[in-house]
């Protein structure tokens, strides 16, 4: 009996001693798993183990891994280095005008019972009171001189820059502006060394590169944002000079004037506009454009921009194809001032501009760009398309004007006529509708009347516009009218020149489809 039971304690002692191997076994695959797999972790995140003892440094050093993720721009370098740099400008225009009436959007029975004679009763004498506005600049040279908008300081009867570290506040003055550019150039005298930006290559700019934005956005200074450029060479209608950048950046009502930064910490923009209501989109003005000026601004106050003296608009394939020509590259040249550099160098109704001062000349806005850079008194190689066949003219560019001078002419005839299937009447042109349309002379025939649903209507015809040509051929009264409709009503298109509201268009009529 007892060595059965000495066989027994045996056996149990066996099994105990299998089981713990067992165990022992299990634990040593579990740790040797989970260093694998902490070593998988390290070995893919490019952490060194050893450094990292703990498991608070470890999650810290990945998850910062995960954030900056190499390649990324380093803006809080860029902002750190560029900030100091840009300034918070806020102005005070004195405003004269009347306070407005609570609630002006109501319009009851009572308005339009007791009439103006209400009104003026209860009507303030107009006052002066004063405006305040805020914006953004940045300062380009230590002498304290500032890039901004125009629209910024415009009529400002005071103007305070504000520092961005030092909180110093300056009162600035005037050098010089560009309305038509919406640029402005001030100055402060500072009794400190001044932090100032490099301005850079606005042309060099690539779609879809990273750009950086700092301002003043609602009062709320150093505000940092940034994006891609969205696109380039923008026209917005702010101007004849339109060429934005188009950013996804962050604009807001008082990043205007602030700068628009590349990733080298060059100005390659000044936001100027954005669209109400829209999101992620804003225009700066490229910086290569700004310098073009810069120098005249600081010395005369002004910019001085060359002109040569003509009407253009835009080439559309039906126009290109009036024309003769295979596509719609070039601005068509509507109306040429007489005596102006245009006429003088010969050049005429009709022309096609491909090329000026060798810059190419492909859409409607590249030629007010290219004349307006071109100095005054100097003499430009201009390549137009005219019949057809290319063309070389010599323009000597003047100084822009303003003003265009005309010569009053007589009346030609009495009478009216009707452009039939086309849908337009006409009447010739009297001396008192010359006057009242603010016509040089009587040439050509009025429209009276547009009917709906014709052709006339569909070309985009009016009534009030002034008809000067028909294919080509000059139309002084109600006869030659009728004498070229004839003609031409036998061709798929008609190519009018018309004057509207001081404009001279081509406008292309379609009599099929």
């Amino acid at each position: 009996m007892d060595d059965a039971m000495d066989n027994r304690i045996n056996r149990k002692m066996k099994d105990n001693e299998m089981n713990g191997k067992r165990a022992y076994g299990m634990k040593a695959i579990f740790v040797v798993a989970i260093a694998s797999i902490i070593a998988g972790v390290a070995l893919t995140v490019g952490l060194d183990l050893t450094e990292t003892t703990t498991a608070q440094n470890f999650w810290k050093e990945a998850r910062h891994r995960a954030e900056a993720p190499a390649g990324a721009p380093n803006f809080v370098e860029l902002a750190r280095r560029l900030t100091p740099a840009v300034v918070n400008i806020s102005t005070t225009q004195v405003i004269k005008g009347r306070p407005l009436m609570p609630f002006p959007e109501f319009k009851g029975p009572f308005e339009d019972f007791f009439g103006d004679e209400f009104k003026r009763f209860f009507e303030e004498p107009q006052r002066e009171f004063k405006r305040q506005s805020l914006g953004s600049g940045f300062i380009i040279n230590k002498e304290g001189y500032i890039l901004t908008n125009n629209h910024v300081i415009d009529d400002a009867t005071e103007i305070i820059v504000t520092l961005a570290e030092s909180k110093e506040e300056y009162s600035a003055e005037v050098v010089g502006a560009d309305k038509n550019l919406d640029i402005a150039l001030i100055k402060i005298d500072a009794d400190m060394d001044l932090p100032v930006v490099t301005l850079g290559d606005s042309d060099a700019l690539q779609v879809g590169e990273w750009v950086m934005a700092i301002g003043n956005p609602f009062g709320l200074g150093g505000t940092v944002t940034a994006g891609i450029v969205s696109q380039k060479g923008r026209v917005i209608g702010s101007g004849p000079y339109d060429n934005f950048i188009q950013t996804d950046a962050s604009i807001n009502p008082g990043n205007s004037g602030g700068p628009l930064f590349s990733l080298d910490g060059e100005v390659v923009g000044i936001n100027t506009a954005i669209i109400a209501g829209g999101q992620g989109i804003g225009f700066a003005t490229p910086i290569n454009m700004v310098k073009d000026v810069l120098l005249q601004l600081k010395e005369t106050g002004h910019v001085t921009r060359g002109w040569i003296g003509v009407s253009i608009q835009a080439l559309t394939p039906e126009l290109a194809s009036s024309f003769g020509l295979k596509s719609p590259e070039g601005v068509l040249v509507s109306s040429v001032n007489p005596g102006e550099p245009a006429d003088k160098a010969g050049m005429k109704a009709g022309d096609v501009i491909v090329s000026f001062a060798g810059k190419p000349i492909g859409k409607l806005h590249d030629l007010p760009r290219a004349v307006a850079a071109t100095k005054p008194g100097s003499t430009v190689k201009v390549k137009v398309i005219r019949d057809g066949k290319p063309r070389t003219l010599f323009v000597t560019v003047a100084r822009r004007s303003d003003t265009m001078a005309g010569v009053a002419g007589e009346e030609k005839e009495r009478g009216s006529a009707t452009g039939g299937k086309l849908g337009l009447s006409v009447e010739p042109i009297t001396p008192e509708i010359a006057r009242r349309l603010n016509l040089p002379d009587t040439d050509g025939v009025v429209i009276s009347s547009v009917s709906p649903d014709s052709p006339a209507r569909a070309a985009g015809l009016r009534r009030g516009d002034v008809i000067r040509e028909i294919n080509r051929q000059p139309i002084r009264g109600v006869t030659d009218f009728n004498r070229v409709m004839q003609e031409a009503a036998r061709d798929d298109v008609i190519l009018f020149l018309l004057k509207r509201r001081g404009s001279t268009l081509y406008v292309v009529m379609k009599l099929k489809d």
